[in-house]
């Protein structure tokens, strides 16, 4: 059975790679995009089974009369996915109050937005899956990325969240927290703070760290995500690219043994007498 979608961000990337998937076989996306004179050539390819619709997921009101535009137009939203969003680099220090309140608008609320409009038309369906696209980083930070790494970490806990609200409602959720892949997210997608000297030879460590690591083809992303979707159990979590798993276990273990070795003076903090 063919599915219905809506995606943010179609326009380059991730968003691109899943429209396309999609429509390799034969579902209807409902595609946003800042301008939608980037999805002309969906439009010349599949004609009747993509609404273009031009969004800036920051504007509250704009995404929920998108989304009702795409469900009107349908009749239903199958997947929703919320890929819109970019990269700040930057070390915390460096991020000027603009800089990290507009990661917050686009990454974070306009999430939300987008679910938050979704969700009455998904329950009234007693069907859907929502998509958030969050990343490895999301889940495990490191230095210069620290206001984008926020930004996908209060997804992380907004999403978790909203799987146990719907729960037994028929709607799945699911975050993808992808690695490297080569997009342009370094480039013209992403935003970078004014450098202080102070922080150069943190920066440059993790340049060297990330150094000939190799970049996941975003082209393979779209398939990925249709055995995701189509899935009877999806997962609530799911790393793309190979390499995070090993870091992310490690991370865990390392947490975990934290707690363990401070677990006294967790209970002193209730009262326990030592």
């Amino acid at each position: 059975m063919s599915k219905t979608w809506f995606i943010t961000g179609s326009s380059r990337g991730f968003g691109r790679q899943f429209v396309e998937a999609a429509f390799s076989r034969g579902d209807k996306v409902a595609a946003t995009a800042r301008d939608t004179a980037a999805l002309a050539d969906l439009v010349t390819a599949y004609e009747d089974a993509v609404l273009p619709i031009a969004l800036d997921v920051t504007d509250r009101g704009a995404v929920f009369a998108a989304v009702e535009r795409a469900h009107a137009h349908f009749g239903r939203l199958d997947v929703v996915v919320n890929n819109a969003g970019y990269a700040l680099f930057g070390m915390v220090e460096e991020l000027s109050e603009e800089q990290i309140r507009d990661q917050f608008e686009t990454n974070f609320f306009g999430t939300l937005w987008v679910t938050q409009a979704a969700l009455p038309f998904l329950r009234a369906q007693g069907s859907g899956h929502i998509v958030q696209i969050s990343s490895f980083g999301g889940v495990a930070p490191w230095p210069n990325m620290g206001g984008y790494h926020a930004s996908k970490w209060a997804l992380e806990g907004l999403t978790d969240t909203l799987a146990q609200e719907v729960a037994g409602s028929g709607i799945k959720v699911t975050l993808v927290e992808p690695n490297n892949f080569a997009t342009d997210a370094a480039g013209p997608s992403g935003v970078h703070a004014q450098p202080l000297p102070a922080y150069d030879g943190v920066r440059a460590a993790v340049v060297a760290a990330f150094s000939g690591a190799p970049a996941g083809d975003p082209a393979a992303a779209g398939p990925a995500l249709l055995k995701i979707v189509d899935a009877e159990n999806p997962p609530l979590r799911v790393f793309f690219g190979s390499a995070s798993l090993p870091v992310v276990s490690q991370v865990y273990a390392e947490r975990l043994k934290t707690w363990n070795d401070w677990a006294e003076v967790s209970a002193l903090a209730e009262g326990a007498q030592t």
